[in-house]
């Protein structure tokens, strides 16, 4: 296991197993609340729960995307995180809330701002108002603290300097966590990835053409498999690191080279990186804010992305924080490509392989 001290982490499955769920399900404060549950990580984490037993409560704007075992294992309140009465409904009474919903990508800083400060401040509110004992579980991201300027990466008490209008409306967020009177715990993921992801699914597409454009200079960054994210919000409901902000991921940052020769190798594929100008990358942004403007949604590269993609290191420090959870390993990228590789291969998002590395 790669790691300042190869001896403390080990490697851990791509699927958290029954035998993990059930110490940190069975001590979980119920009724539990989670939003964001048709996300990315949060369709990840309602599989675990379910999985684990627990029946949540789920905040969805359209309840179609739910899987279908969710309709008989879960509580399903349809509404947003603007609407005052509906949140009272769903927190009165809960043991306990994960609030992993969020914008990620807008045209306005307006957008970004409604959902992740003031959704975030309207939901502590109702908590405070018809739940105040409940423990509150609040998936940030490392866009918070800002980059690193240091490969090894930043702290999470280290001052946060944010880039993007997603990472100040995400920073804001954190703020209005911590004026919660109950229990909490702010958690910062890097880039995740995994089944299901769309946005490293990108890199992945690209080193499966051969060709990966990369920021020029070294860049040092922290990436989580998304099961490791779900198991630090499970550790973190069952009562772990009470009042704290922590980093998850890989306690090793990897270079962006290292990390696309890892991507190509366990895709059995030749890929090469294309370092482009920063000028480049900003003309690019601005195309997909232009594109965004006109309607187009679910775009990768806009301004604001492009702000943190230039920018260095974004890595960070997270081994006292993975022991703060009583985490004892991580899924090493090595693993965690060769799941994803498959998983998009089996679902057709990305083409087999033409040919080993």
């Amino acid at each position: 296991m790669s790691g300042s001290d190869g001896a403390r982490w080990r490697a851990l499955p791509t699927t958290i197993t029954r035998e993990e769920l059930g110490p940190w399900c069975s001590r979980i404060p119920v009724p539990l609340v989670v939003t964001g549950a048709t996300g990315f990580v949060g369709s990840h984490l309602l599989e675990a729960l379910l999985e684990g037993g627990v029946r949540p409560r789920l905040l969805v704007r359209e309840p179609t995307r739910l899987p279908e075992r969710a309709w008989a294992q879960a509580e399903v309140v349809q509404g947003g995180l603007e609407e005052r009465d509906t949140l009272a409904g769903l927190v009165k009474g809960c043991g306990a809330v994960v609030h992993a919903a969020g914008l990620v990508r807008g045209a306005r800083a307006g957008q970004f701002d409604r959902t992740n400060r003031v959704g975030t401040k309207t939901l502590v509110e109702a908590i405070r108002d018809h739940a105040p004992s409940a423990r509150l579980v609040h998936l940030s991201s490392l866009a918070a603290a800002g980059p690193s300027a240091e490969p090894l990466g930043k702290r999470p008490d280290d001052p946060p300097n944010p880039v993007s209008t997603y990472g100040r409306s995400k920073l804001a967020g954190e703020a209005a966590v911590r004026r919660h009177g109950g229990s909490w715990v702010i958690l910062r993921p890097p880039a995740v990835y995994g089944p299901r992801d769309k946005d490293i699914l990108q890199f992945f597409r690209l080193a499966a053409r051969g060709v990966v454009p990369i920021p020029s200079g070294e860049r040092f960054l922290t990436v989580a498999f998304v099961a490791d994210v779900v198991r630090a919000i499970l550790a973190a409901l069952a009562g772990a690191a009470d009042g704290q902000t922590l980093h998850l991921g890989e306690p090793v940052p990897r270079t962006l080279r290292t990390m696309v020769g890892v991507l190509a190798e366990t895709g059995g594929v030749r890929a090469r990186c294309v370092p482009v100008p920063t000028v480049l990358a900003r003309v690019t942004g601005l195309g997909g804010d232009l594109l965004q403007l006109l309607g187009m949604r679910g775009l990768t590269l806009t301004t604001d992305k492009v702000r943190e993609m230039v920018a260095r290191h974004w890595s960070a420090r997270t081994e006292e924080s993975l022991l703060a959870l009583g985490l004892e390993g991580f899924v090493p990228f090595e693993v965690g490509s060769t799941t994803t590789w498959a998983w998009y291969r089996d679902h057709g998002w990305v083409p087999h392989a033409r040919g080993a590395c």
